[in-house]
């Protein structure tokens, strides 16, 4: 059996081929991988979240980042692109391309079928390394669901979740509340047969 030896790259390789090209892909202790688009419900989610965190944050000194705001984890050495980012206080950036931030306050993932278990495990302890990190959403975008974790003074992540349309997630960090009926306005749910 023959196997392709993989090609390891440096942050510094990656993010060069990251500003050159044309779709994105995540970085994670040397190695690329292409992302995939997303599905119109996706991208309806997403866009419902941030008009609704734009809209609670207007006058205060925080920031709404989408899809296209790459975040640097480290030590981990990896590079995402979350759905969903705020940072309250000043967006800090990795260099002086600004365009990979190392600060976020909240990240939100909406969830596929290919990246929830990722998003729920290994990303989620990468994230956690971050100190400026204290709040974590994760949206089901085949279903009504919605997973809420914070961290706790003791370091410790509360999970609350909920799967139903009246109920609202309190972001305590960034003083937000994110309404179910708000997040999957227009959203059509398949047909579960």
């Amino acid at each position: 059996m023959s196997t392709q030896p993989k090609t390891h790259y440096t942050p510094e390789e990656y993010l060069a081929l990251e500003r050159a090209a044309e779709y994105k892909s995540e970085y994670f202790n040397g190695e690329i991988f292409a992302m995939s688009g997303a599905s119109g419900q996706h991208v309806l989610i997403v866009t419902n979240l941030v008009l609704q965190l734009a809209t609670q944050l207007k006058k205060r000194d925080c920031s709404v980042y989408s899809t296209d705001m790459r975040v640097k984890v480290n030590p981990a050495g990896l590079y995402t692109y979350p759905d969903v980012i705020v940072v309250c206080g000043e967006s800090q950036f990795s260099d002086a391309q600004m365009d990979t931030l190392i600060n976020p306050n909240v990240i939100v993932e909406v969830l596929s079928e290919s990246t929830q278990g990722y998003d729920r495990g290994g990303k989620f302890e990468q994230y956690r390394t971050l100190e400026s990190f204290k709040e974590y959403v994760l949206i089901a975008q085949d279903k009504l669901h919605v997973e809420h974790f914070a961290r706790q003074p003791d370091n410790r992540w509360l999970l609350s979740e909920t799967n139903r349309m009246e109920d609202s997630i309190e972001l305590t960090s960034i003083a937000c509340t994110l309404a179910l009926a708000e997040i999957y306005d227009k959203v059509k749910f398949p047909d579960n047969k």
